[in-house]
C-alpha cells in the first residue's frame, strides 16, 4: 500500500493481537503510550466507527503543547486487523482546517495489526501524505524515531495489561 508519499513502520510486537488492538483503541491506553516519553497525552477521545472522532492533545516538557489538538476522524475499522484515521478530516468527515506544527500537513494513519503466532504482533503502521513536501516535513519532524518509540511503548502497555 505504500507509495512514494508515504513513511512506513513496521515492527512485530512481543504481545498477543487482542492486547495490541485494545491498547490502541481504547482512549485511557492511549494516553499512556501514543506519545514518545517524555511527551504525554493528557486527553484522548477515540470513537471506533467511521465518521468517529480521533482526538489527543499531547504535551511535552519543552513547552511543546498541542492544545485540545484537531480532531482526527476514524475512516474504517476492522477489530483486531485495521484502523484507519485521516487528521484531513474531523468528526462525521467534515473538512479540517490545518494549523501549526502536527497540525500542518494532513495524513491518514492506516494502522494493520496480524497474528505473528506465538503469542506476538505483526504491526505495521503507514503515514500517507499528499506530497512529498509533507511527507518530508512529517518525517524530519522524527516519524521513525517517535512512531518507532511509541511502537516500543504499546508493546509494552499491551504486554502489561495481560
Amino acid at each position: 500500500m505504500a507509495g512514494e508519499h508515504d513513511l512506513v513502520l513496521e515492527r512485530t510486537l512481543d504481545a498477543p493481537i487482542d492486547l495490541v488492538w485494545k491498547a490502541y483503541t481504547d482512549p485511557e491506553h492511549l494516553k499512556r503510550w501514543f506519545a514518545p516519553r517524555p511527551y504525554e497525552i493528557t486527553e484522548s477521545e477515540l470513537d471506533l466507527k467511521p465518521g468517529g472522532i480521533f482526538r489527543f492533545r499531547m504535551i511535552g516538557p519543552d513547552g511543546f503543547d498541542t492544545g485540545h489538538g484537531t480532531p482526527g476522524c476514524v475512516l474504517e475499522v476492522i477489530e483486531r486487523e485495521r484502523l484507519v484515521w485521516t487528521s484531513a478530516l474531523g468528526p462525521e468527515f467534515r473538512p479540517n482546517e490545518m494549523g501549526e506544527g502536527c497540525d500542518s500537513f494532513p495524513m491518514t494513519a492506516v494502522i494493520t495489526f496480524a497474528d505473528a503466532g506465538d503469542g506476538k504482533t505483526h504491526y505495521k503502521a503507514v503515514a500517507l501524505h499528499k506530497d512529498a513536501a509533507d511527507r518530508e516535513v512529517h518525517e524530519k519532524m522524527g516519524f521513525h524515531d517517535g512512531w518507532g518509540t511509541t511502537a516500543s511503548q504499546l508493546e509494552e502497555l499491551a504486554k502489561s495489561i495481560g
